[in-house]
């Protein structure tokens, strides 16, 4: 192999590959990308058997071939490189990367050794639109536990119909779920749970890309078409639980407040908060909400919030985690508190939000 590539090109996708790989296996190929060069262009891709992203690069070759390289290494290499062209040449059991008057041999492993990969079958594509799908991703991948002994939690359940996308996540503690309208090509419904870290993969590649984005269940894996990016993904096998129960119907109390306003009085209030719960009381009465926390080591604090209420006063606790997590990704000024009393669930959702529906479930504390 022998080929000349853009220092910004190559480490466009390679970045994109260091959450991909593993750097701590007892696989040492997983901690490795694979190069493959044919006539025309550079294709990598990189696997920790759960998750993997193949992608491209323009370059110049002038002898194609296949290798493996440690992915972090070279990221390190070219991140520090100065920004021209990129010289690799393949030599016996290592490959050559030089740039201007640097040059380093870093050492390979053998290709074969490269896990294969399932390739997509396109023949029930769905298309899903991006900025509906990253609004989805954002707002739901931080309600996923990745810790639970329940298989089936540490991922978002992704519902696909003809006329709309649905994604829900849950910890057990807070739920978030997202629907957005638009036509998907699909003629009939189907769900599946996606894994957490495909959720944060998917992420970031949505943020390095701007238009439609093909997807495609096969028999055990996930498959997302973007551009020139392949993101797929093992398929969790489980029964998500049945989300819908868990949505109240009944919260009459209904709070409006702005958004920062709220935000920055939670996060003040809860330097205070005892640090294992990170409790914060919402005292509601008549025109205000008090904020208030307390800690034996600490001390307590309090602020108050003027809010346009006149219903029943009630006190009910929160993580204060939890709220800011709600409060980060959305995007509206004015975001909604609906609450039935100090011992149900409360729904958190952003008002007037513009093409997409977010509710937000958080389980009340009692301290």
């Amino acid at each position: 192999m022998e080929l000349v590539v853009r220092k910004a090109e190559i480490l466009r996708e390679l970045q994109l590959f260091q959450g991909i790989v593993e750097r701590k296996n007892t696989i040492p190929i997983l901690a490795n990308v694979l190069f493959d060069a044919t006539t025309t262009e550079l294709r990598l891709l990189a696997t920790d058997l759960e998750v993997a992203l193949s992608s491209r690069c323009e370059g110049i070759v002038t002898k194609p071939g296949t290798l493996t390289v440690p992915a972090k290494k070279l990221y390190e290499i070219v991140r520090a490189l100065p920004d021209t062209d990129i010289r690799i040449v393949e030599e016996k059991g290592a490959v050559r990367v030089s740039a201007d008057r640097f040059d380093s041999r870093i050492q390979t492993l053998p290709k074969d050794d490269f896990p294969t990969l399932p390739a997509p079958s396109h023949k029930q594509v769905a298309t899903l639109p991006h900025a509906g799908l990253r609004q989805m991703v954002a707002k739901t991948q931080f309600a996923i536990t990745g810790e639970d002994t329940r298989y089936f939690l540490n991922g978002a359940k992704f519902i696909l119909k003809p006329g709309s996308l649905t994604l829900v996540a849950t910890d057990g503690h807070r739920l978030a779920h997202v629907e957005v309208n638009c036509q998907t090509g699909l003629k009939a419904e189907s769900g599946v749970i996606l894994p957490k870290k495909t959720l944060i993969e998917l992420g970031k590649l949505l943020s390095e890309f701007d238009g439609d984005v093909s997807f495609e269940a096969g028999e055990n894996h996930l498959f997302f078409q973007l551009g020139g990016r392949t993101l797929v993904s093992r398929m969790i096998d489980g029964q998500f639980p049945a989300y819908e129960r868990v949505i109240p119907k009944g919260n009459d109390k209904i709070l409006e407040f702005d958004r920062d306003r709220l935000t920055n009085a939670v996060k003040r209030v809860a330097l205070l908060s005892n640090e294992r719960s990170r409790a914060v009381k919402f005292e509601v009465t008549t025109g205000s909400v008090d904020v208030t926390s307390s800690s034996s080591e600490f001390g307590d604090a309090r602020e108050q919030i003027v809010v346009d209420y006149t219903g029943t006063p009630l006190t009910i606790s929160f993580n204060a985690q939890y709220v800011l997590d709600f409060l980060n990704v959305v995007e509206t000024d004015v975001v909604s508190l609906a609450l039935k009393d100090e011992v149900s669930q409360a729904v958190m959702r952003p008002v007037a939000a513009d093409g997409y529906n977010y509710t937000y479930v958080i389980m009340p504390m009692r301290i």
